[in-house]
């Protein structure tokens, strides 16, 4: 078994898509970073994305605990054309590919961007690689919206269009636990230490 705490990286305050850009987070509430921090298990390895906000992030809330290298396979879904902007600017110039991507998640893609199935695809096999090389350890992954998602819906069997509709704050914790095969459980969502 494994033990799988997702943490979704502290806020960047942007108002548009940010997918694949290099933003900061802001790391100010220093409060629900200590708590984040005392809460996660001590013999936790500590893994992030390769982006600013998410090694930042990793960096307040690892403590004495081992640090895996960032990997770039658990970046947020590549937002193509579409990055940086916000939602209704980009359903009034794609309307139909907007709506079709976000009310039926799967294979519609930003022009130059990923599609729900190519990111999730990404992220499933890194989680693969890192489960088999680190069996039977707590791991907390620093990640992003769409990234705990993708696991979300994996583990809970669900379609896409269901796991989007969760709500994943900044510095939450959704814990997922690999029970090996195909099996797999989720044990909380969004949870605020």
């Amino acid at each position: 078994m494994i033990k799988w705490w997702w943490i979704r990286h502290g806020p960047t305050h942007h108002k548009g898509l940010v997918g694949w850009s290099d933003i900061a987070a802001d790391l100010s509430n220093v409060t629900a970073l200590k708590r984040l921090q005392a809460h996660l298990p001590e013999d936790g390895l500590v893994i992030s994305s390769d982006l600013q906000r998410c090694v930042s992030t990793a960096d307040r809330i690892q403590g004495a605990r081992i640090r895996l290298p960032h990997n770039d396979k658990l970046r947020e879904f590549n937002f193509g054309d579409w990055e940086l902007r916000n939602a209704s600017d980009i359903a009034k110039e794609y309307p139909e590919l907007s709506k079709k991507y976000w009310s039926s998640p799967g294979k519609a893609a930003p022009p130059n961007g990923e599609s729900w199935n190519q990111a999730a695809k990404r992220v499933c096999s890194a989680v693969d690689e890192i489960s088999a090389e680190h069996q039977g350890k707590n791991i907390i992954a620093v990640g992003h919206f769409g990234v705990i998602l993708t696991q979300l819906q994996r583990a809970a069997k669900m379609p896409a269009s269901s796991a989007i509709s969760f709500q994943i704050d900044n510095l939450s914790i959704t814990r997922i636990e690999y029970l090996g095969g195909n099996d797999w459980r989720v044990l909380g969502v969004n949870c605020k230490p």
